[in-house]
């Protein structure tokens, strides 16, 4: 006959599962924490935190970031930006978007003390706060901290990186997680003077500069739909924004509004949108 098991022995054996389990979720938020203690941002105001847990079903792409970022068993791994509120970085919050649709992200707004007030709707960028699931549940933490800097700063490695900086070096970065297909050399490099392109003559430079980029950029989607290739890239992104910033998208060429509308036909354009009206 079967022995019996005691009911107590089960008993504990099921409270030890569950103390285990809750000591594993500890050390998930601790580590969490921990990033953001060794960074000079830990002085937030946490009065203004909204945070939003927005994931597609899809969950099968982890081992994306394991192979690009590196495995860190029981840490959640984190991107920390640092942004001016008075210059938004809509690219990034487009990529944010698009990688919400690829991955399970813990996603975080943060007001640093360097910075008086934000508006409503930049602490809501990321959108609703919703019912957070424990740490270890995501595949990437991603905080934006609105805070007084020249140009946006973004640490992956808190503890042994120094920032990047600059919405494009950001964005390229952030890219290389939606899409981890490696270009050949004349496509990235193209990818590369597009960015550039778009942040440096489109969005700061000369009403002149303006109008040959707009110029170069009718022709390009003249030749395919994209800025580069036969797919969205980075550079589309960054031209988008820049292209809505400057406030000259209504005097766009043809082309160029074509390809706006079709940019806009994509969800992580049209929440940014938002943001502009």
């Amino acid at each position: 006959l079967q022995e019996e098991v005691d009911p107590s022995l089960q008993a504990l054996e099921s409270r030890q599962e569950e103390i285990l389990k809750r000591l594993y979720e500890l050390k998930s938020a601790v580590d969490g924490l921990s990033k953001m203690i060794q960074t000079p941002d830990a002085d937030f105001d946490v009065t203004n935190i909204i945070q939003t847990d927005e994931f597609s079903p899809l969950t099968t792409n982890g081992a994306d970031l394991d192979l690009m970022l590196g495995k860190d068993y029981g840490a959640l791994k984190d991107v920390v930006i640092n942004a001016n509120p008075s210059h938004p970085p809509l690219s990034l919050l487009v990529l944010h978007s698009l990688l919400c649709e690829r991955y399970k992200i813990l996603s975080a707004v943060h007001t640093h003390s360097s910075v008086k007030s934000v508006p409503e709707k930049l602490l809501r960028c990321f959108g609703e706060q919703t019912k957070k699931q424990p740490r270890h549940k995501y595949q990437l933490g991603f905080t934006l901290i609105w805070k007084d800097v020249p140009k946006p700063q973004m640490k992956f490695s808190i503890q042994t990186m120094c920032p990047i900086e600059g919405e494009g070096n950001i964005a390229r970065f952030l890219f290389s997680l939606f899409c981890p297909k490696h270009s050949a050399a004349v496509t990235s490099t193209l990818i590369d003077s597009w960015v550039d392109t778009a942040l440096f003559q489109l969005r700061e430079g000369s009403s002149k500069e303006r109008a040959a980029v707009l110029r170069s950029m009718n022709a390009a989607l003249g030749r395919s739909s994209w800025l580069v290739g036969s797919e969205l890239s980075v550079a589309d992104v960054v031209a988008w924004c820049a292209l809505q910033q400057t406030g000259t998208a209504s005097a766009a060429p043809a082309n160029v509004q074509k390809w706006m509308k079709s940019c806009e036909n994509l969800a992580p354009f049209s929440s940014v949108m938002k943001l502009l009206k």
